[in-house]
């Protein structure tokens, strides 16, 4: 038999419990199905080294680091985010970039709090729901067997293509585009870049690399990054990874903070007697610097080319690293497939919202207050047709 539901939502990542917050009311039935056995792993496993929840800056700047900002942005800015979890009972603090964590660093205690919320509220929370097909009817496999919703509105929040693992795996692409979605390829969004170092760079396998700035046409990154047996991951080189991946050489700045010709002074203080190695870590200070500089430059004539050379040493990859170990992914539902109350054109009743849909940013808050903000929009919307 299949069963009437007044609304369904689809994933209970954060994007799928904020849509589920805006529909739930008194006499309303909102299921949210869950393909995973529990609710909200990606949520929890970014959450294990500290749960950056947003990123306290004012809403115009926060909106530039978005490629598509009218897809990502909802009624939740930073501001609202913090002022939401501290609802919950969460205690928050802002890091010395802006960041913002609970005061505890972990996702667990915020997640149990929401989830109480929305069970308070009546929202049916059902784990191992896979989504199967569409007809006219949402159909589902459930460890009962294959299960029939009849919903009066849906909202679609099963994520991108980045940890397939996690639930994110993208299954739904076929169901959407034999319903006539148009969906943009999945790529990798906030990925490393691969390397094949030399046999020297071994030793320096999972050392991270600080201090520096990378150019990538008008952007520059600050960050910390690490170097890996793979090639370079971290956030440091997420910040610029979407120019990088697009095509955009790479430049790294081993000394930001000193002037080319304050750089030129140093090395030109002479090396003596000193081995190579030994000479550019008096002049740079730190061997993990001087490890790249060896294995990305040549062999400069002079003091003010060695400065150059450190000034700009270009950044040598092989490509980015698959959606295996992506962060998250660019690409999914087209904006033209969309309304804006982000409502499927091609299904009406049924909207969709987080990373399934075509757009992307940078770590540090950027994505978690995006999939929240554009869950809530969703939610609302779908609230207001039910009305």
């Amino acid at each position: 038999m299949t069963e009437a539901v007044d609304a369904l939502v689809i994933g209970a990542g954060p994007t799928g419990l904020m849509a589920a917050e805006a529909l739930m009311a008194p006499g309303r039935t909102v299921v949210v199905a869950e393909a995973m056995p529990t609710p909200a792993r990606k949520f929890l496993m970014a959450g294990k080294s500290g749960l950056n929840l947003t990123r306290d800056e004012p809403l115009i700047s926060f909106m530039t680091r978005y490629d598509r900002p009218t897809l990502a942005q909802g009624p939740l800015g930073p501001a609202e985010v913090m002022a939401w979890a501290e609802g919950l009972g969460i205690e928050l603090f802002t890091g010395s970039t802006g960041r913002v964590f609970p005061v505890g660093m972990k996702a667990s205690p915020l997640l149990r709090e929401w989830l109480t919320r929305l069970r308070v509220g009546g929202v049916d929370l059902r784990t191992r729901w896979r989504w199967t097909g569409l007809d006219r009817s949402f159909l589902f496999s459930t460890p009962q067997g294959a299960v029939e919703l009849a919903p009066r509105v849906t909202v679609l929040a099963l994520g991108g293509a980045s940890w397939p693992r996690l639930g994110s795996d993208a299954a739904w692409v076929p169901i959407l585009d034999r319903a006539g979605v148009r969906i943009a390829p999945f790529r990798p969004a906030n990925m490393g870049f691969l390397i094949a170092w030399t046999p020297a760079m071994s030793r320096f396998f999972g050392q991270a690399v600080k201090g520096v700035a990378i150019h990538v046409g008008t952007h520059v990154s600050r960050g910390e990054w690490v170097i890996s047996r793979h090639g370079v991951e971290g956030g440091g080189i997420y910040a610029v990874s979407a120019a990088m991946r697009d095509g955009a050489a790479a430049t790294i700045d081993l000394a930001p903070d000193l002037s080319h010709a304050a750089l030129a002074g140093r090395f030109g203080q002479g090396r003596g007697k000193l081995s190579l190695g030994n000479w550019l870590r008096r002049v740079l200070g730190d061997p993990v610097k001087v490890a790249l500089l060896l294995e990305w430059g040549g062999r400069p004539a002079n003091a003010a080319e060695w400065a150059a050379l450190a000034k700009a040493l270009p950044l040598r990859h092989q490509g980015p690293m698959g959606l295996d170990r992506a962060i998250s992914s660019a690409g999914g539902i087209a904006a033209e497939a969309l309304t804006e109350a982000l409502e499927l054109r091609a299904l009406p009743g049924v909207f969709a919202a987080g990373e399934m849909l075509d757009w992307e940013a940078p770590t540090g808050g950027y994505l978690l207050t995006a999939c929240m903000a554009t869950g809530l929009r969703a939610g609302q919307a779908a609230a207001l047709a039910l009305a």
